[in-house]
């Protein structure tokens, strides 16, 4: 606790924003209250809601299992195409809460028979201490705590919560760091820092990539994206490519060409990766998970919906027996 009238330097993100007594940092939920900083919507969720797992998205870590969602309002990063922009961008004291302590968010996810509990919709590196404490009563009651956020932290901190996570969906929104600045107000290398750290610590780990026309969907640039993934963190990690659709502040573009995405999804199998998907595309080959062996269908998805599912008990392939990445648990 720094002394009364102090300015404080939060540590949790790279914006290492410097607040006086009384004010916020950027993410506004992090605020000065008589030099001890606070985040104050610890315990006051804005959203809470039951989803398919394969919506945060993850399909590499048990598939067709509800996870029991939570977010506070506030964000450190400011996307200009942000589609939980009146969550993630509102102010805490606009945003509607409910008080919904570490113990209920998990006494609520065992009631409603959730095997796990996502910290996602704005970004749990901003509302840092509630998910930690959370997760860590979370693990205590057997349950598994799933990350999905842009990885824009510090090292420590990103630390201390992946050591609580069970799964992660990192949103690698750009591989340009002058993109990151102009379209997030952040930068790129503590994302992959972020990324690289949650792979080595065992984390079951998958990227999104928002592909936005004329930003992101360069062939070149993305084609250094995949070799980076692949260098890094292995061929095997899941790849999941994103439509974009006109949002908050970029509404000047065009929803991106399911075609571009089928092009990119191939340009990404060609680098060598073995599990890429294409998201907000229903009906597309590329929602379902096939055996990077011997070609099988595995897993056939539809939008969120798991239909056919061919991995026995132990999430291995009924032809060469091989247990592709990820964690499968019971998937019958």
């Amino acid at each position: 606790m720094a002394a009364q009238g102090a300015t404080i330097e939060c540590q949790i993100c790279p914006k290492l924003c410097r607040i006086a007594p009384g004010q916020s940092g950027e993410c506004r939920i992090r605020v000065n209250l008589d030099g001890d900083l606070r985040a104050v919507t610890w315990g006051f969720p804005s959203a809470a809601h039951i989803d398919p797992i394969e919506k945060k998205p993850l399909f590499h870590f048990l598939p067709g299992t509800r996870i029991f969602s939570i977010a506070t309002a506030g964000c450190n990063l400011h996307c200009r195409n942000c589609q939980n922009w009146e969550l993630s961008q509102g102010n805490p004291e606009e945003v509607d809460t409910w008080e919904m302590q570490p113990k209920d968010v998990v006494e609520l996810a065992q009631l409603r028979g959730c095997p796990s509990i996502a910290y996602t919709y704005s970004d749990p590196i901003v509302f840092f201490e509630y998910a930690v404490d959370t997760a860590r009563l979370a693990r205590d009651r057997g349950l598994n705590n799933v990350l999905v956020t842009a990885g824009y932290a510090n090292a420590a901190p990103a630390r201390e919560l992946l050591s609580v996570a069970d799964a992660a969906n990192v949103d690698l929104k750009f591989f340009d760091d002058r993109l990151y600045r102009e379209i997030c107000d952040a930068s790129l290398a503590p994302v992959l820092r972020f990324i690289s750290m949650a792979r080595q610590m065992g984390v079951v780990l998958e990227l999104t990539h928002l592909v936005i026309p004329t930003l992101n969907d360069d062939d070149a640039v993305f084609g250094r994206m995949c070799r980076w993934i692949i260098s890094e963190l292995g061929r095997d990690t899941p790849l999941h490519l994103s439509r974009f659709s006109p949002r908050h502040k970029l509404q000047n573009l065009p929803p991106t060409p399911v075609s571009t995405l089928q092009r990119m999804r191939q340009l990404a199998l060609a680098e060598g990766l073995q599990f890429v998907y294409v998201g907000n595309v229903p009906g597309s080959e590329g929602e379902s998970t096939f055996c990077p062996n011997d070609g099988t269908l595995l897993v056939a998805r539809r939008g969120y919906t798991v239909g056919r599912n061919a991995l026995d008990a132990q999430g291995r392939c009924p032809k060469c027996n091989q247990a592709p990445y990820g964690r499968w648990g019971d998937v019958r």
